[in-house]
């Protein structure tokens, strides 16, 4: 299975995965899953983090890619089908990573590893 994981579900595996369900911890484990962590995940933390949103230790980016490395992670890079993707999506909310996230799932044919609830609104199989 195809696993695209949320921004919040990466963090979480970051600060020793407390916060991630047995469900999660299980489908990131699963070596028969393929996981994905994409650019629009990364955009968000760096948003985030330049608004005061977000505090992460100072060598967040390498503990990201140490744990996509680790845990068999691959980069999800934003296609321009993604992009165009959007238009199609009803606007259950507005928040343009998880649109976007959205859209890269339902293009690339993967579920969501995700805790956030508004994101199952849409026509995506969500995982947690």
């Amino acid at each position: 299975m195809k696993i695209l994981l949320d921004t919040h579900t990466l963090l979480w595996m970051l600060s020793d995965g407390e916060q991630l369900s047995d469900c999660a911890r299980n489908m990131i484990l699963d070596h028969n899953n393929e996981l994905f962590f994409s650019l629009v995940s990364y955009w968000e933390i760096c948003v985030k983090q330049s608004l005061g949103k977000l505090q992460l230790a100072d060598n967040w980016q390498k503990k990201i890619d140490q744990e996509l490395l680790y845990n068999g992670i691959r980069w999800l890079q934003i296609e321009t089908n993604h992009c165009t993707r959007i238009i199609k999506l009803p606007f259950h909310h507005c928040d343009p990573f998880d649109r976007l996230l959205i859209a890269q799932a339902i293009c690339e044919k993967m579920q969501i590893l995700t805790k956030n609830k508004h994101v199952s609104m849409y026509k995506i199989k969500t995982i947690w």
